[in-house]
């Protein structure tokens, strides 16, 4: 009988340098090390380690590096692309990801159809992540969620995302026919995690005893989702461990990106903003309100949708 593997397929290191947050503040989105991250996924019982950083696989060289012979570090990265209808921001996770890869997807990443053209082409799998959470009406619903007829596999638990939000991904990942309409659309699951707190408290468990048996289970749908869901207090809480972090980098304390004068200044506007450090609290209810009434609609329109969608349209 093939043994079960568990793998949280979607964590962030310090490789992932931009936060969109406040961008004049120059703030990474994370600030954890490759090493640490896989020293506490492992802790947590994870037997494959996953390194998807924002649009860089830095991180997950770096971890190569200092781990020259593991067998169970699988290079992942979590490619920004747009959907041509709308403009909406869409996130890949893709597993398998080389440096020749990495740069040839960068020019295409203006049209999702174009990176995901590639990763076929290339034999990659990947994931369509967070479904919901840059989703706002931009385009009809209806035509946002046939970004599931051109994926193999849908993220069905995101441990940043609200219970409705996955089990809702868990219910269309099991509904819908894989690209072509052959074979069905796998699960994966993750925690999403920008701190080291989350690492390795969301999962995907699939059959194999290898990285490369594993990641072809996913590959057949054979992937199943496991443990905690999201919400307002674990995206709040990273948002605080980031900012905890960046701190400590202004003051000298572990990866440091700016220059004395610019740390400075930075502190200074830290300081000032103290009386408003309730915001990423504020901003994360708010967040996670937006995203159960998204997961609502969906609900509706699903109930009531057509057996057949129509085809979904792949350029401009």
């Amino acid at each position: 009988m093939t043994p079960t593997l568990r793998a949280d397929l979607h964590v962030h290191t310090r490789a992932s340098r931009v936060n969109g947050n406040l961008p004049f503040l120059r703030s990474r989105d994370c600030y954890s090390s490759p090493l640490d991250v896989y020293r506490v996924a492992k802790a947590r019982g994870m037997d494959l380690v996953a390194i998807t950083d924002h649009d860089s696989i830095d991180g997950a060289l770096e971890l190569l590096d200092r781990l020259p012979d593991a067998g169970d570090v699988i290079v992942g990265e979590e490619v920004s692309c747009r959907l041509p209808e709308g403009g909406i921001e869409i996130h890949l996770g893709v597993y398998g990801m080389t440096e020749t890869l990495h740069h040839e997807i960068q020019p295409l990443r203006g049209n999702v159809f174009d990176v995901t053209a590639l990763l076929r082409e290339r034999g990659l799998f990947f994931s369509l992540n967070h479904p919901l959470h840059f989703y706002r009406g931009q385009t009809p619903l209806r035509n946002y969620l046939r970004l599931l007829d051109d994926v193999p596999a849908l993220e069905a638990r995101n441990g940043t995302m609200v219970a409705p939000h996955n089990r809702l991904m868990e219910d269309l990942a099991s509904q819908w026919s894989g690209p072509g309409g052959i074979g069905r659309i796998g699960m994966i699951a993750g925690s999403d995690a920008h701190t080291l707190r989350r690492v390795g408290r969301t999962w995907t468990s699939a059959p194999g005893r290898t990285r490369e048996e594993f990641i072809e289970s996913l590959r057949l749908g054979l992937g199943t989702p496991g443990g905690d869901h999201g919400g307002t207090w674990a995206v709040a809480g990273d948002a605080y461990g980031v900012i905890a972090a960046y701190v400590a980098s202004l003051a000298g304390v572990g990866v440091i990106d700016h220059s004395v004068p610019w740390r400075a200044a930075y502190l200074t506007f830290v300081a000032l903003s103290l009386p408003f450090q309730f915001l990423p609290v504020a901003i994360a209810f708010s967040t996670k309100a937006r995203e159960r009434r998204e997961v609502m609609r969906a609900e509706a329109y699903l109930a009531a949708r057509p057996a057949t969608p129509a085809p979904l349209a792949t350029s401009t």
